[in-house]
């Protein structure tokens, strides 16, 4: 087991390391780049007294200040449908949106479908009914990394083709 180190140097010593495994996870290097900083700046200013094992520790806590920052950046405002419709009453009445709407759930069924099974398989138990990655990694027996990377594939081929769903 490798102690944490006791100096700046030491710390510093994985920051180029951790940037680039994260930059390299889908986050964005100025994402990967805020998350190191943040873990830096926690066990340089006293929070190491309990690190075992320091190049551990600055990959998960980095890993959970990224996904932390993906939720609050992926977090919408919830608005009532009440008020929704009394902003936009013209939506409700518009004959195109449903086959607006029918049109995008064909196109994500076309894109579904044009998954391999088991990335299908992972991301629809994941995204679409609720399941944890360690519950969907448990279930179809393979390991939690596997199911990740499944999920970040698939995720990433149903955005590239939805895209054109999305507004400019």
């Amino acid at each position: 087991m490798s102690r944490p180190p006791s100096n700046l140097k030491g710390w510093l010593a994985h920051y180029g390391e951790l940037v680039g495994a994260w930059a390299k996870r889908n986050s964005r290097p100025c994402d990967a780049e805020d998350a190191a900083q943040d873990v830096m700046a926690g066990l340089l200013t006293g929070g190491n007294s309990g690190v075992l094992n320091g190049k551990s520790y600055l990959y998960r806590a980095a890993q959970n200040r990224l996904i932390s920052e993906i939720r609050r950046q992926t977090r919408q405002d919830e608005v009532a449908l009440e008020a929704w419709a009394v902003d936009d009453p013209a939506q409700w009445h518009d004959p195109e949106s449903s086959v607006r709407a029918r049109q995008l759930a064909d196109a994500l069924e076309r894109a579904l479908a044009s998954l391999p099974l088991k990335k299908r398989q992972a991301y629809v138990w994941c995204r679409l009914e609720g399941y944890s990655q360690p519950e969907v990694a448990a279930r179809m027996g393979l390991a939690l990394n596997t199911v990740e990377r499944y999920i970040m594939d698939a995720t990433r081929e149903v955005r590239d083709q939805l895209q054109h769903f999305c507004p400019d």
